[in-house]
């Protein structure tokens, strides 16, 4: 019982950070996972659930704000989903020793380019290239911290969507939805701003998970004892995250982002160590 509470305290605590952040809260629960003694590629899989779950609790409440660009999301998750599926087979077969590193790497990659953008606060005239433009990649949303109606727009769709397809991949073998990956992707690439960015991530993550996972229940990965109480935490968590990050300025939401992928970044490295030692 005290083992179920801990999973269902530690899964609210991920999926309400994930729904600020965009990371989905599969990155925040693989390594709670393992450091309770679960086998990577186990939690790996199992968290797959919580991000699924991060996904459809907090979503619909992004669509409802309109701070989800839909049309952005379902261009983008037709690199990820294909991604995501080769991925996962090539986790089955890796050893967890090389998962721990690739991990870490990517992180790291997001880590520096988000700390980077910490100041701005929304980037303005941003020049759309001619695919952008096509695919009709922009949008609004009306801004609660600074109390005002926000117009944005996207620009290097094809980069983006090339690095969509590395997200996937990093989502299949690492059982995180790739969040981190995406949100940097987001906007460093196709310059979203950051509530945009986190949100619309949290839509993709979930059709990206649900890609992964069906690899791990066929290959009997899934423990319902152990996803349960996940997926019933993580979307408690969502839903109260929903409420907090259209409150939040942009320079915040980012500064949460980089705070968790310092810990992960740290977290990941030593497990990797400790496994060749």
């Amino acid at each position: 019982m005290t083992n179920i509470l801990t999973i269902l305290l530690a899964s609210s605590f991920a999926g309400f950070l994930g729904a600020i952040t965009g990371l989905g809260g599969g990155s925040i629960m693989v390594p709670f996972l393992v450091a309770t003694g679960i086998p990577v590629k186990y939690a790996i899989a199992n968290s797959m659930i919580t991000i699924i779950a991060t996904s459809s609790g907090s979503a619909s409440a992004y669509v409802r704000e309109r701070l989800t660009n839909i049309k952005a999301a379902m261009y983008l998750e037709i690199f990820t989903i294909t991604g995501a599926i080769i991925g996962a087979y090539i986790a089955l077969l890796a050893p967890s020793k090389y998962l721990y590193f690739f991990f870490a790497a990517f992180l790291s990659s997001s880590f520096y380019g988000i700390r980077r953008e910490i100041g701005k606060e929304i980037q303005e005239n941003v020049a759309q290239d001619g695919i952008s433009q096509w695919l009709e990649l922009e949008g609004s949303y009306f801004d609660e911290a600074i109390d005002r109606e926000v117009r944005y727009k996207m620009t290097n769709a094809l980069w983006g969507g090339l690095g969509m397809v590395i997200a996937g991949l990093a989502a299949g073998m690492l059982g995180i939805g790739a969040g981190a990956f995406k949100v940097a992707i987001h906007e460093l690439i196709l310059k979203m701003p950051s509530k945009v960015s986190s949100s619309t991530s949290t839509f993709i993550i979930g059709m990206t998970a649900l890609a992964g996972s069906s690899v791990f229940i066929a290959s009997g990965f899934i423990n319902l004892t152990l996803a349960a109480p996940m997926a019933i935490g993580t979307t408690i968590g969502s839903l109260m995250g929903t409420r907090v990050l259209n409150k939040l300025s942009n320079k915040t939401v980012r500064l949460l982002f980089t705070i968790v992928l310092a810990y992960l970044i740290v977290q990941m490295i030593y497990k990797g160590v400790v496994s060749i030692a």
